[in-house]
């Protein structure tokens, strides 16, 4: 069929909206892409951790005398191998991921349910009360954060109760110091200006104008947290001062298989990938949340 002269314009514009539909379409896919990756691959893991009963083959403190060390698929049972027990590598990292997500969350939850309100308070009050919040926050923030849940579970002892308390504690003042950022920020915004003209109360105006205003940034850092907050608890399991054994936890399965690294390891392999995969998701579902909660970016 022959092209006509007068066709070519519409042809031409065509071919220009189909390339542009196209460079749009890719640049949401690297966009929104990673998102969704991180997001699937965290309700893997929390429908795992969740689900741990069911899923886990056996359980992850029997022993097999007839399956020491065994290699990845070396029996049907054991998929993922054996340790020095004979305990199945696989059913343990699936139990250890509910150990591990438990801590991270708690302790990031505990810390924002301590470090906001306080960071709120010092930076809507000011004066005597900023400055000894403060103060307190920055000694605290003088340790590192391992460093300092390491001393607090030294202090009160391995457990789990005891991890979420330490890591909680540890990150308290990150939110601390964020919050009170957000807090003198938006305190000086004509919509606070208003609502104190029409009588408005400080702790009214800091429950129903500056908390949800700065909810946004929070729930982003919060949701970063967790992350950091699964490496802290791997490091203290680690080094033996986490949740005491049998129980499972990615932190002390990767410590049992480390004397065995050069001959199975396939013990710390899969432990420290359940590691990496977790930070990771959670570092991508943070991003996520910013793109849709930061309404700079949703207008774009």
């Amino acid at each position: 069929m022959a092209i006509t002269r007068d066709a070519l314009p519409e042809l031409t514009a065509v071919g220009a909206r189909d390339d542009l539909r196209d460079r749009s379409l890719g640049r949401q896919l690297r966009r929104y892409g990673p998102i969704v990756i991180g997001v699937l691959m965290a309700l893997t893991m929390v429908v795992v951790a969740a689900a741990a009963p069911l899923l886990a083959p056996l359980s992850p403190s029997a022993q097999y005398a007839d399956a020491v060390l065994k290699g990845p698929g070396a029996q049907d049972r054991h998929v993922l191998g054996t340790d020095e027990f004979g305990r199945d590598v696989f059913s343990r990292i699936i139990w250890g991921a509910r150990i591990s997500l438990q801590v991270g969350l708690a302790s990031v939850i505990f810390a924002f349910a301590l470090g906001v309100p306080l960071g709120i308070v010092a930076g809507m009050q000011g004066g005597r009360v900023e400055t000894a919040v403060m103060r307190c926050a920055d000694m605290l923030m003088a340790f590192p954060t391992l460093l300092l849940a390491l001393i607090i579970v030294t202090a009160l002892g391995g457990s789990l109760v005891n991890e979420i308390l330490a890591i909680g504690v540890a990150l308290t003042p990150n939110f601390v110091r964020l919050a009170r950022s957000l807090a003198l920020t938006i305190r000086e915004q004509d919509y606070i200006l208003a609502a104190r003209a029409l009588g408005g109360g400080q702790l009214r105006i800091m429950a129903r104008h500056v908390f949800p205003n700065a909810l946004y940034a929070l729930v982003v850092v919060a949701t970063l947290y967790i992350a950091t907050a699964i490496r802290t608890e791997a490091g203290l399991s680690f080094l033996g001062l986490g949740i005491p054994p049998p129980t499972p936890s990615w932190g002390n399965i990767l410590s049992e298989g480390r004397q065995y690294i050069k001959c199975c390891p396939w013990i710390t392999t899969f432990s420290g990938l359940a590691i990496m995969l977790a930070v990771l998701a959670f570092n991508l579902v943070g991003d996520a949340l910013r793109d849709l909660l930061d309404p700079r970016l949703r207008g774009e």
